[in-house]
């Protein structure tokens, strides 16, 4: 098969198409032609050294998938040659998914939405997950809450969506290329990192000096530090970053904070897809580009300031 592979660590110039060995799906497995994948922070990082994910160049890598199964192991009931699916792959296992087929275990796939483009898929799975486990599994967010979520890039767009369908009120911290995209989704307080104070804005708009329930930070740096004069008591901060800054200084409200980085899990994806089917989720693309420019879309990446999320179309053709 062929694929986009990192002969080595480093720079965006470590990508090279070649014909390597087609995966054979285990017992448990499938395998999958993929159709599009997509670019997530999480790629450039293992790109510029991703030895701390058990990858070792030459390498495949490459988070998002849809695209049709290929081929069952012998111990798959779930899903049969020909069904479209969409999953995002195991980091720390295998290969990644910027080549022709990818073999997953078949518990963490699922049956792709069928309202949507390959394309459009393939930009929800790891971000959608990671939305998912912020803003319902950890953050367990209930109607009528307030969520204050730092960056809407992949996961912040979608977590923002995943609070507003579960009848909460809704403050983003974006860019300004995304600001627009928040306001037409119906956020209630939309701020531009750039310039306003978020302390300030919230507790005006609210009325209120400590009106947020969840907080949701995709940014890092001292987003969740700074969040803790507007959490309300008891209230929870969902971190994917490492978190800077004093939090401990207002413990005397018991917030909880939590660390996440995803489980992969179908459940997760079949609650996406559910949302996708009722309207609640709309998946948010930048561009699309052959995977052969992977190299420039990391770059794009990497850059920042994109209307949502480059998807790869993955035809060696």
């Amino acid at each position: 098969m062929r694929a986009m592979v990192i002969t080595d660590f480093g720079d965006t110039d470590v990508f090279e198409e070649r014909e390597v060995e087609t995966p054979e799906p285990g017992p448990t497995e499938v395998r999958v032609t993929v159709h599009a994948s997509s670019v997530n922070p999480v790629d450039y990082k293992i790109r510029q050294a991703g030895s701390w994910a058990n990858v070792s160049p030459p390498a495949i890598i490459g988070y998002d998938v849809s695209g049709v199964v290929d081929a069952v192991g012998e111990a798959v009931t779930d899903f049969a040659v020909g069904d479209e699916v969409f999953y995002t792959p195991e980091i720390f296992v295998g290969e990644g998914s910027y080549a022709e087929y990818h073999v997953a275990a078949a518990d963490i796939v699922a049956h792709k939405p069928p309202s949507l483009t390959h394309e459009e898929a393939a930009v929800l799975p790891l971000a959608g997950g990671t939305a998912w486990d912020a803003v319902i599994e950890r953050g367990d967010v209930e109607a009528g809450e307030t969520v204050l979520i730092h960056g809407t890039g992949g996961v912040g767009s979608v977590a923002a969506q995943l609070a507003l369908a579960s009848g909460a009120r809704v403050v983003t911290v974006s860019s300004p290329e995304t600001a627009p995209l928040m306001a037409d989704l119906g956020v209630d307080l939309v701020l531009d990192y750039t310039a306003d104070d978020v302390t300030d804005a919230v507790q005006a708009h609210f009325d209120a000096d400590e009106p947020i329930d969840l907080v949701v930070d995709t940014v890092g740096g001292t987003a969740v530090a700074d969040s803790m004069d507007v959490l309300r008591p008891h209230g929870t901060a969902v971190t994917i970053q490492n978190p800077q800054g004093d939090v401990g200084a207002q413990y005397a409200k018991n917030p909880t904070l939590e660390l996440l980085f995803l489980e992969r899990a179908r459940d997760k994806l079949d609650g996406l897809r559910r949302l996708v089917e009722s309207g609640h989720l709309e998946p948010m693309i930048d561009s699309t580009r052959p995977v052969q420019e992977v190299a420039r879309a990391h770059e794009l990446v990497e850059a920042g300031g994109l209307e949502g999320k480059i998807a790869l179309d993955v035809d060696f053709a």
